[in-house]
């Protein structure tokens, strides 16, 4: 297989798109879209959201200490995109896309509604890593939209929600079902039939 040599850059393709919510008010409230997010430990339960200092809620996220990730759709695709190009200096990112605003249970920041999972987040950490700098938090709780959850047996069904990911500047919806964790390596059941 032949490759060709880049220079160092980023290319952990794909990641989720997800919208992060902050303000501590109404007046405050905004959305920044994110793509350098993801989970780094499990126990405690941690997150990480990488924001450049000058984008506007960079200074809300800082000054408050916590935010909201808020996981994205393919309904949600035009908001996710436009709340990452336009400013919350120069609008308010809830009322031009007609989402709306709830009230969280451990943190300042708004939930967005729409969202089928919302994740609250305490900032514990400010990483100064270069053009970004990485906000290392807690997840202090989860919200998940009951129209996804299996009642018999409680499994969160999130791919119905058709998730979204960001992959090389482009948006792509979540693909097909291949395998389950482990599935690779997993023993097939031996049965005994009756004789």
């Amino acid at each position: 297989m032949s490759k060709t040599l880049w220079k160092p850059g980023t290319m952990i393709y794909p990641l989720p798109a997800v919208m992060v919510s902050c303000g501590s008010e109404p007046d405050e409230y905004n959305i920044i879209t994110i793509a350098w997010t993801g989970t780094i430990c499990t126990e405690p339960p941690m997150c990480y959201i990488s924001v450049r200092p000058h984008r506007y809620s960079y200074d809300i996220i800082k000054k408050n200490g916590d935010f909201v990730i808020n996981l994205t759709t393919k309904k949600l695709a035009r908001a996710t995109d436009w709340c990452g190009v336009r400013s919350g200096s120069k609008f308010n990112k809830f009322k031009e896309m007609g989402l709306t605003a709830e009230k969280a249970t451990f943190v300042k920041s708004p939930l967005i509604k729409e969202s089928p999972v919302n994740i609250e987040c305490k900032v514990i950490e400010v990483k100064e890593l270069g053009v970004h700098h990485m906000f290392i938090s807690e997840v202090l709780g989860i919200h998940a939209d009951n129209q996804y959850m299996n009642e018999s047996n409680g499994a969160f069904h999130f791919e119905e929600s058709r998730p979204i990911c960001y992959s090389h500047g482009k948006y792509y919806e979540l693909g097909d079902f291949i395998g389950k964790f482990g599935f690779s390596v997993k023993k097939k059941s031996k049965r005994k039939g009756k004789k």
